[in-house]
């Protein structure tokens, strides 16, 4: 059984920082792209930043030169650095992960169970 576990979430001043972290766990062969995606209420998920296994990185307009993605391949866990927080970050925080079974099972997209970040104005 593979899992995606978050951490790092909570509440911070608009301005501040956190960093959020995901580890995979389970059996399974490897990672490839990792992402964050972020949920506010009454709005659809959105993408925040996605990383590939050899560390290209793309970023969602509104977090760019704000936000930070990487990876630890050893740990199997994917960051989320956030500077400069605005109001408008606030939202539940997801992070994702496509993750090979191997040959026979292919590979699937798993999700964390979301992690809040709120960001006090």
């Amino acid at each position: 059984q593979v899992q995606l576990v978050e951490s790092g979430g909570g509440l911070v001043q608009a301005g501040g920082s956190l960093r959020l972290s995901c580890a995979a766990s389970g059996s399974f062969f490897s990672i490839n792209d990792m992402g964050w995606y972020r949920q506010a209420p009454g709005n659809e998920r959105e993408l925040v930043a996605r990383i590939s296994v050899g560390g290209g990185t793309n970023y969602a307009d509104s977090v760019k030169g704000r936000v930070t993605i990487s990876r630890d391949n050893a740990k199997n866990t994917v960051y989320l650095q956030m500077n400069s927080l605005k109001p408008e970050d606030t939202a539940v925080y997801y992070c994702n992960a496509d993750i090979s079974l191997g040959s026979f099972f292919g590979t699937r997209r798993y999700w964390g169970q979301g992690t809040q970040v709120t960001v006090s104005s």
